[in-house]
């Protein structure tokens, strides 16, 4: 944790756009790459034909451990992902507001996806159940399912990725996000057109 905050305190919070560089024409869909944000803690990524896509994030759910939780579950819906851990101070002020945000916009094709790093089961479970979280949790201690965010700083903790219907990165929060920035954020993803398909892998 002293890991997290100190590179979130060495980053400068601040809104931002990012459009990856193009060389003229319209670039195929890829994978999504974090990139160092240069200082930023906030970045959103338009157009939206320029947002990688995430592929293969999966791991135990926390809720049981003999079920797999995969983001390919949520397919066509808008995903914040949250990395979190029962252990991490900041996770506690900021999960009453992915709560409500999860509550606010379930109906319009959103979910939120937890993704617990570094934690013990059973305090992860305690966790969300005394602040009464309802949206899923991946259990990863070892954070191996952020593997699938290429580049993503895991030791960023908690972290909030939103990511659109085709589940593209539209959307990165580094440290505690409250819902008076996440939600605004959130209901224009999720008022986006879905993406459509390429028949890609």
């Amino acid at each position: 944790m002293l890991l997290a905050s100190a590179l979130v305190a060495a980053l400068v919070t601040g809104g931002c756009s990012f459009t990856p560089p193009r060389d003229g024409a319209a670039a195929p869909p890829s994978e999504f790459t974090f990139v160092a944000p240069g200082g930023r803690t906030r970045l959103t990524y338009d157009p939206p034909e320029t947002r990688g896509t995430v592929r293969g994030l999966a791991g135990e759910d926390l809720a049981d451990a003999s079920r797999r939780l995969a983001l390919d579950d949520f397919a066509g819906r808008v995903v914040v992902l949250n990395i979190w851990g029962s252990w991490c101070g900041p996770c506690r002020d900021e999960v009453p507001d992915l709560q409500e945000v999860y509550r606010s916009t379930r109906d319009d094709g959103v979910t939120v996806l937890g993704v617990a790093v570094r934690d013990d089961r059973d305090a992860a479970r305690d966790f969300l159940r005394s602040r009464d979280v309802e949206y899923p949790s991946i259990f990863d201690p070892p954070a191996r399912s952020l593997a699938a965010l290429r580049g993503f700083p895991p030791n960023v903790v908690p972290s909030t990725l939103v990511l659109d219907r085709g589940h593209r990165v539209a959307a990165v929060f580094l440290g505690t996000v409250r819902i008076s920035e996440l939600l605004p954020v959130v209901e224009r993803i999720a008022a986006e057109p879905a993406p459509i398909p390429t028949g890609g892998p």
